[in-house]
């Protein structure tokens, strides 16, 4: 049984819509090692809140209401708001519908007890066997979105981004712009992208997922016209808050020669191509040249810096830094 470290005091963090057939098992399955939990109703036609308060008398389940429906981002941030309030060490992220195993909380947080990382987030990829359960259109989709992530958060050693199983340390919290942050189903890659500029370590922790009757409220066609956009954004300020505002190094340099380079370099080529179609001449070897010079230098100095990048990820967790 895993014993609190330092005495942290650990609270969860439940956002609620439409849960109310699922929820009382969830609950009841909370290890002890939770001090506190946080229902957030956010604006839940079932009125799971209130039903909570109905059916518990606990004085460590608090309900928090949302007066209208922000999404699983906005309903998570109303948590993490009290729990920052509370002065809670870790808080964790569990789903209301059952397809979280509470069970899992106490290997979920261990290695933010152990100062081993600031961030945890469940990886439904670890196991092969799990990976069964799975549906097939989700498995390839989350590994889809996994690559895009690791290029847009810059956390290469991470997998299954859309996971809303996590824990974070309250340092790490009280470092985040809660307020920017996407409060749909954005929120989870959306939180990697912010974890990534403030250099927070983020680790995985292997899991299964459990898929019974509950229905996603995730718009698939929605998904595919947004996280592109919003991918594509987070990608973009990444590099430059990370290479050209924090930091100058070997990649920022690399990276601000290569995209010249191969553009003259394509740009050069296409044109000579067209020329020589036209024309019905041969290019010249050093005309060749001028186009696949560029083009190789460029794509040797890309290579050389997403190779530093994937290197650059975070190791050094932010508990070590600041202080209480």
């Amino acid at each position: 049984m895993l014993t609190k470290i330092n005495h942290m005091k650990v609270a969860v963090v439940i956002p609620c819509f439409n849960v109310r057939g699922h929820i009382i098992r969830v609950l009841e399955k909370i290890p002890a090692i939770v001090d506190q939990i946080y229902i957030v109703d956010d604006a839940c036609p079932e009125k799971t809140g209130q039903f909570i308060e109905n059916s518990f008398d606990c004085s460590n389940i608090t309900v928090l209401y949302n007066k209208n429906n922000q999404g699983v981002g906005g309903a998570v941030i109303t948590g993490y708001k009290q729990a920052i309030i509370d002065d809670y060490d870790v808080v964790v992220k569990l789903d209301g519908d059952g397809q979280m195993d509470p069970h899992f909380i106490s290997s979920l947080i261990r290695p933010i007890l152990e100062g081993k990382a600031d961030y945890v987030k469940g990886n439904r990829f670890f196991s092969l066997e799990s990976l069964k359960t799975m549906p097939t259109v989700r498995k390839f989709g989350n590994a889809i979105l996994s690559l895009v992530n690791k290029v847009s958060s810059g956390y290469w050693n991470i997998m299954d981004p859309t996971n809303g199983y996590t824990a974070i340390h309250k340092k790490t919290l009280r470092l985040l712009p809660l307020e920017k942050l996407d409060q749909r189903y954005f929120f989870e890659s959306d939180l990697l992208f912010r974890l990534g500029t403030i250099r927070a370590v983020v680790r995985d922790a292997p899991m299964s997922a459990h898929y019974a009757d509950e229905e996603s409220g995730l718009n698939i066609g929605q998904t595919a016209r947004r996280f592109p956009w919003l991918y594509l954004k987070a990608f973009f300020k990444r590099v430059f808050y990370t290479y050209y505002l924090r930091d100058f190094n070997r990649a920022s340099i690399e990276l601000l020669l290569a995209s010249p380079l191969l553009l003259f370099g394509f740009s050069w080529g296409i044109t000579q191509w067209i020329h020589s179609i036209e024309t019905m001449e041969v290019a010249s070897t050093g005309t060749v040249m001028l186009a696949v010079l560029p083009i190789t230098i460029g794509f040797q100095m890309l290579l050389d810096a997403i190779n530093f990048d994937i290197s650059n990820t975070p190791v050094v967790p932010l508990q070590e830094y600041f202080l209480d």
